[in-house]
């Protein structure tokens, strides 16, 4: 009897024990749990939301309201002028539409430079900047950068003048620098791939820069010099002629200031003797 009692005991005992151990591994496992959920939820990323596209948008499309959706994206890294409310993307009033600006990609975020503004078409005049003014400038194959000139990309404007002019040498002067254009022929698209051969490409300038090319057109030739989308320098003015072309420098004439010589002449015999004298006013 003593026998059984001791057994039934021990077994007790370690059972006791069996329970503490399984005890002490799933509080252990639960603490981990606990302490990787408390981490996630510190390193967590504060969220807002914002329009999304719901398909790919190309330039003059119509935006809709099935065209977009809410979604969440980090507040640090919301880009700027991203749309976040309704209410402003699309206005109550049915007349006051949006078109689309630049080539959207689907689910890319909404920005208000990819779209014109309520109401506005995706027209030229929506693309210029407030004090700018459209120029077309007639191009071919040579003057147009054979055709890889696209809308919003830089170029610098050229003026050769024609062989009529008082430019008996030939001319060719910078310009203008930097200028945006805004249209390549008909087509304000600034997604277009492929090279085309136009015969206008219109700029965005000054009102001050409208008349100055009005002239240098009617008067001679421009051509264009793409700028690379990398590059912020600013051309310096340069006038080539024929002589800078081909190194010739120009004769300078350099007068040479006679010296006057007075005399008197005397006789002796047959010999004139002419002998120098002071010269009076």
């Amino acid at each position: 009897m003593r026998l059984l009692f001791g057994f039934v005991l021990c077994l007790g005992i370690g059972l006791a024990g069996f329970a503490v151990y399984m005890a002490q591994d799933r509080i252990g496992q639960y603490q981990s749990v606990v302490e990787e959920q408390r981490q996630k939820l510190e390193a967590n990323v504060p969220l807002e939301t914002v329009f999304v596209t719901t398909r790919a948008l190309s330039y003059g499309e119509l935006l809709a309201e099935e065209d977009v959706k809410e979604a969440l994206f980090p507040v640090d890294s919301i880009p700027k002028g991203a749309f976040q409310d309704m209410a402003v993307l699309f206005s109550e009033d049915p007349e006051e539409t949006r078109f689309v600006l630049r080539r959207v990609e689907a689910g890319e975020v909404l920005m208000d430079v990819k779209v014109t503004r309520p109401g506005e078409n995706a027209g030229f005049a929506s693309l210029l900047e407030p004090g700018m003014r459209a120029f077309a400038i007639k191009v071919d194959v040579a003057t147009g950068v054979a055709g890889f000139v696209r809308p919003d990309d830089r170029v610098d404007v050229y003026w050769s003048a024609s062989r009529n002019t008082e430019f008996e040498g030939g001319l060719t002067k910078l310009i203008a620098t930097n200028v945006q254009v805004i249209a390549v022929d008909q087509r304000a698209d600034k997604d277009q791939a492929n090279p085309q051969i136009a015969r206008t490409v219109t700029v965005a300038v000054a009102p001050q820069q409208v008349a100055a090319l009005t002239q240098a057109q009617n008067s001679g030739k421009l051509t264009l010099s793409l700028v690379g989308t990398s590059d912020n320098s600013v051309a310096q003015v340069v006038d080539v002629d024929q002589n800078t072309l081909l190194g010739v420098q120009a004769e300078q004439v350099v007068s040479v200031e006679k010296t006057r010589i007075c005399t008197i002449s005397t006789r002796k015999g047959v010999e004139v003797i002419k002998i120098p004298i002071p010269c009076s006013n």
